[in-house]
């Protein structure tokens, strides 16, 4: 990926200010991590599933949104990009979008523990990407705050693959993003 001013704002940062969010956001466009979207494709599906699947809950969508911001901020970073984005995400968005973000990867986990049938429907990548993040953790969100919010997320960030499917774009976001900005 060709580096981008939002990329350089990111370096050396524990944050992104709105603009910055959205200029990475929309260099996720030229990102691709193994599966059949790019990375701005994945997080725009994902956010229209979940205002469907939760609706009113700005929160969630817009985690779903920003979920993989970490690995458009560094592609290389599979394994620590869910605490990345959520130390970028955190202090613009607020605790529970950083603790959405932080959990998807753990959610994944949990649900292939717990459901058998959830492993058999994840793409390859998502399957191989499984190892590296820790294989099954079948008690992992027992006491999570943000346990129903986190299995629906991951379903929908599961979901959210589908080359060419028609969904809000990040115009539309940024007005739901903006209600969520803290500070």
């Amino acid at each position: 990926m060709a580096e981008c001013a939002s990329l350089e704002k990111v370096q050396g940062h524990s944050h992104l200010d709105l603009d910055a969010l959205f200029e990475l956001l929309a260099a996720g466009a030229e990102v691709d991590d193994g599966e059949e979207v790019d990375l701005l494709s994945h997080g725009l599906q994902c956010a229209a599933l979940l205002t469907g699947r939760a609706p009113g809950d700005h929160e969630l969508a817009v985690a779903g949104l920003v979920h993989d911001v970490g690995l458009v901020a560094d592609p290389g970073a599979e394994a620590t990009h869910p605490a990345d984005g959520a130390r970028l995400v955190g202090p613009l968005l607020g605790s529970r979008v950083a603790r959405l973000v932080a959990g998807h990867v753990d959610a994944k986990r949990h649900l292939v523990a717990a459901d058998a049938a959830y492993a058999s429907g994840l793409s390859p990548r998502s399957r191989a990407t499984l190892a590296a993040q820790g294989g099954e953790a079948a008690h992992l969100l027992d006491d999570h705050p943000d346990r129903d919010a986190l299995l629906t997320l991951r379903r929908a960030d599961d979901a959210a693959k589908v080359p060419r499917l028609e969904v809000p774009g990040l115009t539309y976001w940024r007005p739901v993003v903006e209600g969520l900005v803290i500070g």
